[in-house]
């Protein structure tokens, strides 16, 4: 069975996640049949399995969607939503910032930038539940989730504080997985959906 991908191409890491989903693909068993497509327009949303939105700045991709129609098409998804970073910003259900107006997939609530600005990014060798070994996470400008909701599942922390969460058929991550080289959190969740 073929999974569509679409990345949602707003702004932001779009051709890291491309090439990332494309290798993970490869790897998978769900190659046959599948593509990754840049998702520019609403009306491509509902013809997707599987969505990604993409780290970048939230409150320009927040304005965007808006801009571009995507806000319902987006919130009656019926497949899984792959959200990193911002992206995991614009799933939440609360962002204490109203430039940015969350789409509420994910029953969190998220503070932006709260492990600093841009000198204070990291990466950290994290270990996430379901995987086998530690995923060397980057973590740019990140967000943390500050409140978890009935039904979502904490995946990895960093000092206590989620950083990684799946309900139902969507996954937010806090930091970029697009950037490390390593597809084993594509490929879960691409086995997620398709299970």
């Amino acid at each position: 069975m073929g999974v569509r991908t679409g990345v949602l191409d707003l702004q932001g890491d779009v051709s890291e996640h491309i090439d990332a989903f494309r290798r993970a693909l490869a790897g998978s068993g769900l190659s046959e049949g599948s593509e990754v497509i840049t998702v520019r327009r609403a009306d491509q949303i509902p013809s997707c399995d599987a969505l990604v939105i993409p780290g970048g700045e939230s409150t320009t991709i927040s304005r965007l969607i808006d801009k571009n129609g995507m806000r319902r098409p987006l919130e009656e998804f019926r497949g899984g939503i792959f959200a990193t970073c911002a992206g995991l910003i614009l799933l939440s259900k609360g962002v204490p910032d109203p430039r940015v107006k969350p789409l509420g997939l994910l029953d969190i609530d998220v503070e932006r930038n709260a492990f600093g600005r841009q000198k204070d990014s990291f990466e950290a060798d994290l270990a996430i539940k379901g995987l086998d070994a530690p995923f060397h996470a980057v973590f740019i400008r990140a967000p943390v989730i500050s409140r978890i909701g009935k039904g979502v599942e904490v995946l990895a922390e960093v000092d206590g504080a989620p950083v990684a969460v799946r309900q139902g058929k969507h996954l937010g991550l806090c930091f970029h997985p697009e950037l490390s080289g390593d597809t084993r959190l594509h490929r879960m969740f691409l086995h997620k959906i398709t299970s």
